[in-house]
């Protein structure tokens, strides 16, 4: 008998997540290898490493908990008997690695454990109706930034190069033609570039300033990659619409007023919440990865 019922053993790609996976370490690599990033491999490891062991260890402690809750009631509790139904999940917590190792940069594994580990336990911690409502990496970076001395983030790592953003557009779409949140990517992008543009008409600018804001590739891959994630943004699309607009309107407030290279990352943590109210106005069902895998032919009868 199994001690551990893993999900799926090797990356098939039915799963939109094997794509997501894949676009995000090739990405690392290109930043690696055409960027210069002064990036420690075994920082990168030890994010890998820290989410796997945390999704485990939380897996097993939440499955336990059921357990117990359940059988205490008919005093029929067998020891070690609850590991049988643990399912490990290790293609969220690698995303999140990743995701991390992308954006976040730090001299100190200690900080990279803490906030890796901040990640993952934010799915197990933050839930209503069994949904968590924040962007695991997303919380990751902001307790990094503001709990630790030696963690920051770069947003013009990627320059404004537009063969990036190409790659990214590229990559991205087909991770969001499975997943299907193309409308939350869209409505993002196009509010945040007019509210950028009537700024910079207003200011007299000259239209490549506006271009070098809108080719950011850290823009584009937070766009693409984490304000699109199906399990923590509101279910239904026009809440999502609303959603991508309220975050692409507090963005704009605080990289022009306040002068935060980081707006992004801190608008999406303090509009994460507004994901359990728009859920409330507009009911829609839960989005689930199981349904990417490809149907089975049933047998004739």
């Amino acid at each position: 008998m199994d001690i551990l019922k893993v999900r799926s053993h090797l990356p098939s790609f039915n799963d939109a997540r094997d794509y997501q996976i894949l676009c995000l370490s090739l990405f690392l690599g290109l930043g690696v290898a055409m960027r210069d990033w002064s990036l420690q491999p075994v920082i990168v490891a030890t994010a890998i490493l820290t989410a796997l062991v945390t999704q485990s260890l939380l897996s097993c402690w939440l499955t336990l908990k059921e357990t117990l809750h359940d059988r205490l009631r008919s005093g029929n509790v067998e020891p070690f008997r609850w590991l049988s139904a643990v399912e490990v999940n290790w293609r969220s917590p690698l995303i999140t690695a990743l995701g991390l190792s992308l954006l976040l940069r730090t001299d100190h594994i200690a900080t990279m454990v803490f906030a890796t580990s901040v990640a993952i336990a934010s799915k197990f911690l933050f839930k209503t109706n069994d949904k968590h409502f924040f962007n695991p990496a997303n919380l990751g970076i902001i307790a990094a930034l503001t709990l630790t001395n030696d963690a920051w983030v770069s947003p013009g790592q990627w320059g404004d190069e537009i063969w990036y953003g190409l790659i990214f557009i590229g990559a991205g779409g087909m991770v969001l033609k499975r997943v299907g949140r193309w409308d939350t990517t869209g409505m993002f992008l196009a509010s945040y570039a007019l509210l950028e543009a009537m700024r910079n008409l207003y200011l007299g600018w000259t239209w490549d300033v506006w271009a070098h804001r809108m080719m950011s590739g850290s823009l584009l891959l937070f766009a693409l990659f984490m304000v699109t994630d199906p399990r923590s943004i509101p279910n239904a699309r026009p809440a999502r619409l609303i959603w991508a607009l309220a975050i692409a309107g507090l963005t704009f407030v605080l990289r022009n007023q306040f002068y935060l290279s980081t707006a992004v990352f801190w608008a999406l943590f303090a509009l994460a919440p507004l994901t359990i109210v728009l859920d409330k106005l507009w009911e829609s069902p839960r989005f689930e990865w199981k349904q990417f895998r490809k149907p089975q032919l049933s047998s004739a009868r």
